[in-house]
């Protein structure tokens, strides 16, 4: 992993220690406002503001009754240091953007938690010098937006990475004893059987740290999931997993654990609708888990007839429905009842057929706009590449075009 200057040392975190008791009391200059209770922290969708043809936040708080969103994400700066920014280019020190939408939401009565991690670019841990420069970074972000709650959203690559983890699981930890009252989530990738061998390493080390935030999550899809069973199962193991690593009983297990699924289609091909979210909410609430989300309210709406079921987008579902019916499932865990409109059917739409592109090849190179076909779907190449087997990923090289 490559290494970066570091950040804040010790110096600077035990000024921190003695300042950050105050942190969420006293607020900020961003304008802060009351906590929302911990329900709502925990139904929080995640919203992308600068990216993917961010919605409106208050158009959704108005058709649905959401209060809370989960902002993401906060990273290392793509050019290398210890100081936060959003999805690794715009400075939170000087960010003006998501403070708008922060405001917006805060003057509806709502507010926001943010989200730091994700699937791609650096994160913080993978350059900070230790826990403590890792949490000063973070309580960076808290101090600007006046958090109530924060999200460690843990997974690939950074989670592969012992240092790392340990410098999240570490900050988190600081992060919780100087501010008071702070919602704390942990997101990482879910499995079949709960989830993989590296959240298990991630679950041992909270456990070797004495920390425990509010909810561990799970995200039950583009692991080989189909529907709402599959996910429901997943949640049943990782409970399991959760009462061995720290020897709690089944209730208290699920009291600290959260769901954080996919609205629509996953990145793999997988399908998730409305009545799968309804399955699952009722499976969480049934349980009395602590969390219940879902990637994202960017994609919280319907594509354009050509491109539904056809390909895994940022800004769409890909399955046939209303704008924001996603997000009503997090309003009904929050324990709100959401206005009324007319129930969208939820069947998942059959993609058009054409014609096949010349089947792929390990062997050939390919270069930007290069059509192939695979396991029945074409795909284009976003940029140069060869020996990349086409998998649907708002990252990854191929781009979806749909069945053939």
């Amino acid at each position: 992993m490559r290494r970066l200057r570091a950040c804040l040392g010790a110096a600077a975190a035990v000024g921190l220690a003695a300042a950050g008791t105050t942190a969420l009391v006293a607020g900020s200059a961003s304008g802060a406002t009351s906590a929302l209770s911990n329900r709502w922290y925990a139904a929080a969708p995640y919203l992308m503001p600068l990216d993917n043809d961010p919605p409106d936040s208050a158009a959704i708080m108005d058709a649905t009754g959401l209060k809370a969103f989960q902002l993401a994400f906060v990273l290392a700066p793509n050019g290398g240091g210890c100081s936060p920014t959003w999805g690794g280019t715009a400075a939170v020190s000087s960010d003006t953007a998501v403070q708008s939408v922060v405001n917006t939401i805060r003057g509806k009565g709502g507010d926001v938690s943010v989200s730091i991690g994700g699937y791609g670019g650096t994160k913080l841990g993978q350059v900070c010098s230790d826990a403590a420069a890792t949490a000063a970074a973070y309580q960076q972000v808290i101090t600007k937006y006046g958090l109530h709650a924060i999200d460690f959203d843990l997974e690939e690559p950074e989670y592969e990475n012992t240092a790392a983890i340990k410098n999240e699981i570490g900050a988190a930890k600081i992060l919780q004893q100087n501010n008071p009252g702070l919602y704390v989530s942990v997101t990482t990738a879910g499995t079949a059987d709960g989830t993989g061998w590296f959240g298990k390493q991630m679950l041992l080390e909270a456990k070797s740290q004495g920390f425990t935030p509010n909810n561990f999550s799970i995200m039950p899809f583009d692991g080989g999931f189909n529907g709402a069973a599959s996910q429901t199962g997943a949640l049943t193991n990782f409970n399991q997993i959760l009462q061995s690593t720290f020897g709690w009983d089944q209730a208290t297990a699920y009291a600290h654990e959260g769901f954080s699924g996919m609205n629509g289609r996953s990145d793999t091909g997988e399908f998730f609708t409305q009545t799968d979210f309804q399955t699952v909410l009722d499976y969480a609430t049934s349980h009395n888990m602590d969390r219940f989300t879902f990637w994202s309210l960017n994609r919280d709406r319907q594509c354009t007839p050509a491109d539904n079921g056809g390909r895994t987008s940022g800004t769409c579902s890909s399955v046939a429905q209303s704008s924001w019916d996603f997000a009503k499932y997090s309003v009904k865990f929050a324990g709100a009842t959401p206005p009324s409109s007319t129930p969208t059917p939820t069947p998942t739409p059959t993609p058009p057929s054409t014609g096949c592109k010349p089947a792929w090849s390990s062997t050939a190179v390919y270069t930007v706009g290069n059509e192939v076909s695979y396991n029945n779907h074409n795909w284009k190449a976003k940029w140069w590449t060869q020996n990349e087997t086409p998998v649907a990923s708002d990252w990854g090289v191929w781009q979806d075009e749909g069945a053939c």
